[in-house]
């Protein structure tokens, strides 16, 4: 059973992105700049945004933060957006999410130029996904797709069952795995909470990607033997005995599932830390395609 383990995949990534940043600054060019917009104060929220900081600093890109109370009007927030849209030297952009109710999610997405949408949710990028085209692909589905490539992990001819239809991860994660590229070719199957006989399909599956965020929901009578487990799941669960009051839980019963795998991704230390990787591949790439 191999441990999918995104430190090792991820850190592997930004070595060679942080090699090509070098090579930019020892032409005498600007480094890479992006951009996050942190709405509030969520405990989740701003652990994801400071890791994030932090990797751009790791391979030399440059990161501006811009922190915005939670009771902001939505119309400040979309200029704010506007204003980075508008300026030269920031590459990409991402808001995270989520955001406070009174502000609409997608319209703040729609704001955001597709050419700095660095997180893959603008319907522009989100179109030529699934038409096949080259794109800004959402961080958490590019991350595994690096993980599977890092890992050598076949896919072509496997069954794929994703559980979970949400536009972050679950459906561009279908579109990956079924397009016709190297990492994909697998036949897939989406599940969601309508699904009838979810046990049955999940041990048919070759490949289960688990996007569903309820805390061990996949159960070892749900894999079967031989089966690539990947675990998308990231849920605070309150615990009295831990440090910090709460423990990550995966969507995945880790203990009971591993020992079935052929491989299997942890939580934390997995997709979470390839998450970032994808980010930081479409940062450069949106600083190339701006540069060009």
């Amino acid at each position: 059973m191999i441990i999918l383990d995104g430190k090792i995949a991820s850190q592997a990534i930004k070595e060679g992105l942080k090699n090509q940043v070098q090579s930019i600054i020892n032409q005498g060019k600007r480094a890479p700049h992006l951009a996050a917009i942190l709405v509030g104060n969520n405990g989740a929220s701003e652990t994801y945004v400071a890791s994030k900081v932090k990797n751009c600093e790791e391979i030399g890109f440059e990161s501006s933060l811009i922190r915005l109370e939670s009771d902001v009007e939505e119309t400040k927030l979309l200029e704010e957006i506007h204003q980075l849209n508008n300026d030269e030297k920031i590459d990409g952009i991402l808001v995270q999410l989520p955001l406070p109710k009174h502000i609409s999610e997608q319209k703040v997405i729609e704001a955001i130029n597709p050419k700095k949408d660095v997180d893959g949710f603008h319907p522009v990028n989100v179109g030529k996904l699934v038409q096949g085209l080259e794109t800004f692909i959402p961080a958490t589905p590019y991350g595994i797709m690096l993980m599977l490539e890092h890992f050598d992990i076949p896919t072509k001819g496997k069954h794929a069952v994703v559980i979970g239809r949400s536009n972050i991860v679950g459906r561009p994660m279908s579109i990956l795995l079924s397009s016709n590229t190297k990492r994909g070719n697998c036949t897939v199957t989406v599940c969601h909470s309508h699904t009838p006989n979810l046990n049955e399909i999940c041990l048919q599956a070759d490949i289960i990607v688990a996007a569903l965020g309820k805390p061990e929901f996949v159960k070892a009578d749900m894999v079967k033997n031989g089966a690539v487990v990947i675990d998308v799941g990231i849920t605070r669960v309150e615990d009295a005995t831990a440090k910090k009051g709460f423990r990550i839980k995966g969507d995945v019963a880790y203990a009971e599932v591993a020992s079935k795998t052929s491989a299997i991704t942890p939580v934390p230390g997995g997709v979470g830390l390839m998450t970032i990787a994808g980010l930081l591949k479409n940062t450069l790439q949106a600083y190339q395609n701006n540069n060009a």
